[in-house]
């Protein structure tokens, strides 16, 4: 069932039981345990544009096989947003995988970065990846393809980064991680910033990834939560950007994602892949600055992303962020002291 579908399927039902357990306070969103800063510029044209990527966004992070980091970005150009040698998705490289000296030094394609699935541009369509992850010693790459939204993938990594395979998995994917189970755990929304979106959780074992009959909803159902109940809204509907979720180990999972109403990038620390995000804390990693010129801390210009680094903790937690303000278009690395 396309991920639409399930969304308005259940657009007229009611879960008052599980909202009532809490509803988050504006004053829960302005507190910090740790400051939040910017580490570095990513990407940009004295940065990536010898790989042709001269302008380009999110960049999600993930841990390869051979230990480098990979960052899958978005819309790429060459020159100018909107210019020469628009490709999506691409893959850019840091060989150092230590958060504290984080650098692209490499992309698929090498000097002139390809695109990582065939994808023409006609009509003003592309493919955006909603995640990279790694299970069972593959990549995987979440993607939303067309001028409308639609969500397809996973797509596998075969044997070198320019090749990838489409699974057809039925089911809608949106970012995903390993639990300390063997299962990977698969939130996902509409993937669409203008519509209310209820959040949903997939589940399947890792050794069977590519089996569209493993995989199982969670759901509410006879007063209950359990695996195989019609899928149900895990937290409240809202307008979801981008989001991220990670297992950093010890039982604890960090959910991050782009806030529409407020604009900002949010997060939750969680106590295992089904705690209960109606309760859960919710907070603020990134606020929206007025401009360019009035940047500071953790507020940006025009935030999105929010993508989360592999070998992040609690106390020292990295993300992504993008930002696309004018001709300012391009990737960050933030760290948090503290969630």
């Amino acid at each position: 069932m396309h991920i639409l579908q399930i969304v308005a399927a259940l657009a007229g039902v009611a879960f008052a039981a599980a909202i009532a357990q809490s509803d988050t306070s504006s004053a829960d969103l302005g507190r910090r345990t740790g400051r939040v800063y910017k580490v570095k510029d990513l990407t940009g044209p004295n940065l990536t544009g010898r790989f042709q990527v001269g302008y380009t966004d999110l960049g999600i992070p993930a841990r390869t096989p051979d230990g480098r980091l990979i960052f899958i970005c978005g819309d790429t150009f060459a020159d100018r947003v909107g210019g020469a040698n628009w490709r999506a998705p691409v893959g850019l490289y840091s060989s150092n995988s230590n958060l504290d000296h984080v650098v692209i030094d490499d992309a698929v394609g090498g000097s002139s970065a390809v695109g990582l699935v065939p994808e023409g541009h006609r009509g003003g369509t592309t493919a955006i990846p909603s995640d990279v992850f790694a299970a069972n010693g593959k990549l995987y790459m979440n993607l939303m393809r067309g001028v409308i939204y639609k969500t397809v993938g996973p797509f596998r990594l075969l044997g070198k980064q320019r090749q990838w395979k489409d699974l057809a998995v039925p089911v809608p994917l949106g970012s995903c991680d390993v639990g300390d189970d063997g299962y990977l755990y698969c939130l996902a929304t509409v993937f669409n910033r203008d519509r209310v979106s209820d959040l949903l959780l997939h589940r399947v074992p890792v050794g069977s990834i590519e089996n569209a009959r493993a995989w199982q909803p969670w759901g509410y159902k006879n007063g209950a939560w359990g695996w195989g109940n019609p899928p149900t809204t895990i937290a409240r509907s809202r307008r979801w950007g981008e989001i991220s979720w990670r297992n950093l180990g010890k039982g604890k999972w960090v959910f991050t994602w782009l806030n529409m109403e407020p604009l900002g990038i949010h997060y939750m620390v969680l106590n295992g892949p089904t705690d209960n995000l109606f309760a859960a804390r919710e907070q603020v990693l990134i606020l929206p600055a007025a401009n360019l010129g009035s940047e500071h801390d953790n507020y940006v210009a025009s935030p999105y992303g929010g993508f989360i680094f592999p070998g992040s903790t609690l106390n020292k937690f990295d993300f992504a962020v993008s930002q696309w303000n004018g001709n300012t278009y391009r990737v960050m690395q933030f760290r948090a002291e503290g969630l």
